[in-house]
């Protein structure tokens, strides 16, 4: 299990279910963001299965586990962030993150087409992984 989701499975509180019920469990405006970022996901992978997985949201095209998300007081996270794109690499350089998340805060415009773009890497980095084996 990848280090950023140990440090997140410490601090869950809830044994959430369903994706709306994570999102009603944070506050309004952190709501709001989310519902955005969910919408944009679907809208690049419109029939992927919605879950929830180490205590956060995911999407699954096909049955693979392609994106999370989470909220935070101060940022939403994205998770895993992309690798060896270095496009999206100098877009990412803008925000903090570890090895595997990128950060977006909530201070600031949420960069919807930048997730676009990272859920499209993300799906041909798997479609590359299974062509692979």
């Amino acid at each position: 299990m990848p280090m950023w989701f140990h440090k997140f499975l410490i601090m869950a509180k809830t044994n959430y279910q369903t994706i709306d019920e994570y999102i009603s469990s944070l506050p309004d405006d952190v709501q709001n963001v989310l519902n955005m970022i969910r919408k944009a996901i679907r809208e690049v992978i419109p029939d992927a299965e919605e879950t929830i997985s180490y205590q956060i949201p995911t999407f699954k095209p096909n049955g693979k586990y392609i994106i999370y998300f989470a909220g935070w007081k101060n940022h939403i996270s994205v998770y895993p962030k992309p690798r060896g794109n270095n496009a999206l690499k100098k877009e990412l350089s803008k925000y903090k993150g570890g090895k595997g998340t990128v950060q977006f805060p909530l201070k600031k415009p949420i960069p919807v087409s930048l997730i676009k773009k990272i859920v499209k890497y993300r799906i041909k980095e798997n479609s590359a992984m299974i062509k692979k084996k």
